[in-house]
This record gives structure tokens, C-alpha cells and sequence, in this order.
């Protein structure tokens, strides 16, 4: 069902191409109402769906949800088990769904710390929508943004080490390809629910030039008009990446 809210046709033309969203709030949902905080985190799932079928119904080509980040595995016991089984689940259940709309899912992350099940389980899910195209869905998980950084640097001294490069051929260019989805356009927005204003260690080096949208709206009750209007929001914005509004009215 599609929301009254809409993004401006005269808009259409600069909405974003890759969306990248911190999930923040399931928690907080749970506990305003006197909820387990796992109840929080599967609510959360319907807000997920709401957001992938806008983004494909809005034409954007890339969609990035921070699922599970590196620090996660900090939390209680209990819920980083019901946030794998979450997990088990979505792979088993919403993956055919995901294939039959053509949607690609990529996996960005260190993947080796999950158990042998969910590391299958990614494979085939990655395998089965490798080459469907009419968007991408990436899923953050055991992913941080320092991680991906210092993966990439590793990967370059390595290929300098096999002298399969200089240090003179050290670039930002070079260090991309090695960062994670470097084959993917960078996120053009950012969006955080849940009331935080940081970006916890989230894309760090591919978010250097996104639009940072915040909203209170805790993550379970983000659904299809609130992401409407973060998307309207953008096509507010002028980016300038470093020119000038004069530069940017002569170059129209």
C-alpha cells in the first residue's frame, strides 16, 4: 500500500542512489512497552520489509541496513543468540521473496565468526540472487567501519609485499578497491533512527560525502511515510562536494 506522503516529481531526478541505514531503536521500542528486547528486534523485521519494498518501488539502485556491527557481539548473550536466529530466519525465509522480486543480496562483513549454518546459508543466498538487477540489499553484519579500513590496508601491503604494487601506486583509489562493496556506488544518504546523532563506526570510508539524515522515529516504527520524508529531505540538499553555488549554478 503505497503512503500519501510522496517524494516531489520535480525531485525524481536526484533522489539517491544508494541508501544506507543504522537500525537504532529496537530496544528502546521493546522497553517503552515493557517488552523482552528481542520483541523489539523482531517488530523491527516489518520495518525491514517496508523499506526494501519502497526502495524498490523509489528506483533506488542500493540499499545498505546495519544488521549487526562488530561491537554487537558485546551485548547479552541471550540476545546476540535470538539476533542469530533472526538472522537463520531471514536467510530462510525472506530470501526466495527477495529472489522473486529480482533484488540482489550482498552480505558485507567479516562472516568467518558465524557459525558454519549462517556462513552456508549467505553462500546460497548470495549465489541464488548473484544476478538479479533491479536493486542491490546489502546486509551490514560483524561489519565495522574501522574493520573494513584496516582489511583493505592489509590487502594492499600484501599486494606491495608480492610487488604486485608500489608504494607509489598507494592511492585513495587504490585503498578503495580493497574496502568492502568497492564495486558499488558509494552511499549518497545516511540514515540513523533512534534519536542518536553518530554514525558508530558504520561505512567510514565510503559515507565521507553522504547527506546524514537523524530522526527520533525508533527503527521498528520507521516504515514507508517516514522514509518517504528522509528521502524528500534529500532531495533538498545541495551538494556541493567541495564547489561552490556559483560553480554549481554554471555547470547546469
Amino acid at each position: 500500500m503505497s503512503s500519501s506522503i510522496e517524494v516531489p516529481e520535480s525531485a525524481v531526478g536526484v533522489l539517491p542512489k544508494h541508501v544506507a541505514i543504522i537500525m537504532d531503536g529496537n530496544n528502546r521500542w521493546a522497553k517503552h512497552r515493557l517488552m523482552a528486547g528481542v520483541s523489539g528486534h523482531k517488530a523491527g523485521v516489518d520495518a525491514v520489509r517496508a523499506v526494501v519494498e519502497t526502495s524498490a518501488r523509489q528506483g533506488i539502485e542500493v540499499l545498505t541496513l546495519f544488521a549487526f556491527s562488530s561491537e554487537n557481539w558485546r551485548r547479552p548473550e541471550a540476545e546476540v543468540g535470538a539476533l542469530m536466529q533472526l538472522f537463520v530466519m531471514a536467510l530462510e525465509r525472506e530470501v526466495k521473496k527477495l529472489h522473486k522480486h529480482n533484488i540482489c543480496l550482498r552480505v558485507m562483513g567479516d562472516v568467518s565468526a558465524f557459525s558454519a549454518r549462517i556462513q552456508k546459508l549467505i553462500a546460497n543466498a548470495e549465489a541464488l540472487t548473484a544476478n538479479n538487477t533491479q536493486m542491490t540489499l546489502v546486509i551490514a553484519a560483524n561489519y565495522g567501519g574501522q574493520w573494513d579500513i584496516t582489511q583493505a590496508a592489509k590487502k594492499l601491503a600484501l599486494a606491495v609485499k608480492e610487488n604486485k604494487l608500489s608504494v607509489d601506486d598507494i592511492t585513495e583509489k587504490s585503498l578503495h578497491a580493497y574496502t568492502c562493496m568497492a564495486d558499488l556506488p558509494a552511499p549518497d544518504l545516511l540514515i540513523r533512527t533512534g534519536g542518536e546523532q553518530r554514525i558508530s563506526n558504520f561505512m567510514l570510508w565510503q559515507t565521507a560525502y553522504s547527506e546524514l539524515y537523524f530522526t527520533d522515529v525508533l527503527w521498528p516504527d520507521f516504515k514507508e511515510t517516514e522514509y518517504l520524508q528522509a528521502l524528500t529531505a534529500f532531495t533538498q540538499r545541495v551538494r556541493r562536494f567541495g564547489r561552490t553555488d556559483d560553480q554549481l549554478e554554471g555547470s547546469k
